[in-house]
């Protein structure tokens, strides 16, 4: 007998129908559920809740007569109005509460999930003989098994990390990268459909968004995730990887592929971007800088932390080694960017308020590193990314910003935190300029944040580093810091008793 096959709205692309496997029936048809109870848990941005809608949407138009798409208050009311008491199969949801709850369903059978390149039993497997669990061997063992950028037994190249080549500040001058500018897609019909649905929810109370719904930036359907990797790998991939972690005020997409919303939708599959990649560099349309990583982010990064999101269990997020607690600011919940004076917080808040996205170093060297100096609690800047980027889920962003941004588990993902003082930014931006804070300023009116951040941040956090052997010789050089006191009754008069004052 037939089941009826479940699509979840971040299982979107072909992959998730296909019977290879130990995939859904070839012929099942299919039930999409939209829960409105989704959007009343949590204060999404309003790009992001328009763009899962839209897809959902575009791909139950192209599904047709095979799908019963459902408009329902929650999954399990959609499910019994859409099957009754049929019997359903479902791919491995990405989130632990959608996980509890497909098991929790009578007659759902849970599938292996796609979308991935490494199974969970590999993963298990490469985890249970390290001593630690880091990426670098990860990947290298990714690269291996799948054959990416190798010659032979060795990598392309003859090494297997060129983050030395991909650590370039921007060029000197330059308002933008001047790259070719990235896919955008066309709004249709169901964007119309969705905004006018978000504008009544809104009206009548049932629901409250953040940010701003532009026209929509990124893909909502197949055909356009298809575009934008074909464009990301023709016009800017080559100039990649140079200036991966280079920021510029006026150009916030840089060189970047602006594909993991398609990716963490499923609308795009990682074996056809790396795949894709290594192409054009064996064709010789990219550098061996650029692919690489771009192979990393995805083959890497991405495969890593959704393994992690499984292996480190439940328990994991309500990690919290450094003890911190204060709250979110009610600015920065509101992603009010004007309120802030400090050029890289106000620039990084508004471009996420403006479009619900920013690449890679916005949100770890500016806007977490932040977070993390002033000691919020790390659960709730997990879940204000969660709801700020459209590319957040509960998977993406457990180990992205309780681990490797806000340091909460005190090193199982990373040797040390990633925060810095605020010359980093300044010579990896073009944001320190017209700020009326100064990089090389501890102390005084025009001390910048993050300077004198860092410092107090290694203060409250001493006996944590002392031992840690890459965080050991900056904290010792506390103690050559003639003005500390100084700088962290500063840094005390500089927020109210919540931590609230803006920069």
């Amino acid at each position: 007998m037939t089941h009826t096959h479940w699509l979840f709205g971040d299982q979107l692309g072909p992959s998730f129908l296909s019977p290879d496997e130990g995939g859904p029936d070839r012929h099942a048809p299919v039930v999409m559920i939209e829960s409105r109870a989704v959007f009343r848990r949590r204060r999404f941005h309003r790009a992001k809740a328009h763009l899962v809608l839209s897809a959902m949407r575009h791909r139950a138009a192209e599904l047709g007569d095979r799908v019963t798409y459902v408009r329902a208050d929650t999954y399990r009311e959609g499910l019994r109005k859409a099957v009754g008491r049929g019997r359903v199969t479902v791919c491995h949801p990405t989130s632990r509460a959608a996980l509890r709850l497909v098991r929790s369903l009578d007659r759902v059978t849970v599938l292996p999930p796609r979308g991935f390149l490494v199974r969970p039993e590999e993963f298990a497997a490469w985890a249970g003989g390290q001593r630690t669990l880091r990426m670098e061997a990860f990947y290298r063992q990714v690269r291996r098994d799948h054959d990416l950028l190798m010659e032979g037994d060795e990598p392309a190249g003859g090494t297997w990390n060129l983050d030395h080549e991909n650590r370039r500040p921007p060029p000197r001058g330059a308002r933008t990268l001047g790259v070719p500018a990235p896919h955008r897609p066309r709004e249709d019909a169901v964007d119309e459909e969705v905004r006018r649905d978000l504008d009544r929810w809104e009206r009548d109370g049932d629901v409250s968004f953040v940010g701003r719904d532009g026209p929509r930036s990124f893909p909502a359907d197949r055909r356009g995730a298809l575009a934008a990797l074909r464009r990301f790998l023709s016009h800017r991939l080559a100039g990649f990887g140079a200036y991966e972690d280079a920021v510029l005020a006026g150009d916030g997409t840089m060189s970047h592929s602006l594909l993991s919303s398609s990716l963490n939708l499923g609308l795009l599959d990682p074996v056809e971007c790396v795949e894709g990649a290594v192409a054009a560099w064996r064709a010789g349309d990219a550098p061996l800088n650029s692919v690489e990583g771009f192979v990393r982010q995805i083959a890497g990064w991405r495969e890593y932390v959704w393994h992690l999101y499984w292996y480190f269990g439940e328990e994991y997020r309500a990690s919290n080694a450094l003890g911190h607690t204060a709250s979110l600011p009610d600015w920065w919940d509101a992603l009010d960017a004007d309120a802030v004076s400090a050029r890289c917080v106000a620039t990084a808040l508004r471009q996420v308020r403006d479009t619900g996205w920013t690449h890679h170093i916005p949100r770890l060297m500016v806007l977490g590193s932040y977070a993390l100096q002033r000691g919020w609690d790390p659960a709730a800047v997990t879940d204000w990314f969660h709801r700020s980027f459209v590319d957040g889920y509960d998977w993406v962003m457990l180990p992205n910003v309780l681990g490797m941004s806000q340091y909460a588990d005190g090193g199982r993902m990373t040797t040390k935190p990633y925060t810095s003082g605020g010359a980093y930014i300044d010579r990896m931006s073009d944001l320190c300029g017209p700020c009326p804070y100064r990089p090389d300023r501890r102390v005084g009116e025009d001390a910048c944040p993050f300077t004198a951040g860092y410092w107090a941040f290694l203060h409250r956090n001493r006996a944590a580093f002392g031992r840690n052997a890459r965080m050991s010789r900056a904290v010792r050089g506390l103690d050559r810091l003639p003005d500390l006191a100084a700088l962290l009754e500063q840094e005390r008069e500089r927020q109210d008793v919540r931590g609230h004052s803006p920069p």
